[in-house]
């Protein structure tokens, strides 16, 4: 194992939070402490993802962000890491597949929110990821119905865990998914941007 990837041992169920976190806050925390609770995990990585270059802006720098995440998300179990710029992995699938690949031990669930699974289908590989990885999926405000309408809820819609039994799918065999409801903290990235309380310190230093 490669001494800059996060450690993970035989037995271990990890949760998998991708985004860009910029920046990260409450939101992040509390879906990541009920994930855990929720769906039987017993640690969690936050996936800092770098810059999509197909987008005219671009998230603050990485070690901006990961410092910020750090410092919000502070739990014995939960780890905040630049896996995917340290890959070289650009797609979600592609990720899932090199940590499958890296950690043979370990059992991993996709996390995401429901507005996620709204538009799952327009994923790159989006097939592999439910056939290989267990996905949990939480409900956020104003997503809920469409989420359950949505073409992957739909196509996979025999494989879907009950919410009573949510425990469950971080031991379970995928294809396996499973949406539960949660209190859900109305933040997002987007409006603290706005608001001005994001202010990384190497973008107002000049670092690129």
């Amino acid at each position: 194992m490669r001494r800059d990837l996060p450690k993970a041992y035989p037995g271990q169920v990890i949760g998998l939070l991708g985004g860009s976190f910029d920046p990260a806050h409450d939101g992040h925390v509390h879906i990541t402490r009920e994930a855990m609770r929720r769906f039987g995990l017993t640690h969690v990585w936050w996936l800092v993802s770098p810059g999509n270059p197909l987008k005219a802006r671009q998230p603050a720098p990485m070690a901006d962000r990961i410092r910020r995440a750090r410092q919000e998300m502070q739990h014995p179990r939960v780890v905040v890491t630049d896996i995917e710029s340290r890959l070289g992995t650009r797609y979600t699938a592609e990720t899932l597949n090199r940590l499958v690949q890296l950690y043979p031990a370990t059992r991993f669930v996709w996390l995401m929110g429901a507005d996620n699974l709204v538009q799952f289908d327009q994923w790159q590989d989006w097939h592999w990821i439910m056939e290989n990885i267990p996905v949990g999926v939480l409900a956020r405000p104003g997503d809920r119905i469409s989420a359950r309408t949505s073409r992957a809820a739909q196509h996979y819609r025999r494989f879907r865990l009950a919410a009573s039994a949510s425990t469950l799918l971080g031991r379970s065999d995928a294809p396996c998914w499973c949406f539960v409801n949660v209190p859900m903290v109305s933040l997002s990235s987007t409006a603290l941007r706005a608001t001005g309380d994001w202010r990384p310190e190497s973008s107002s230093q000049g670092v690129t």
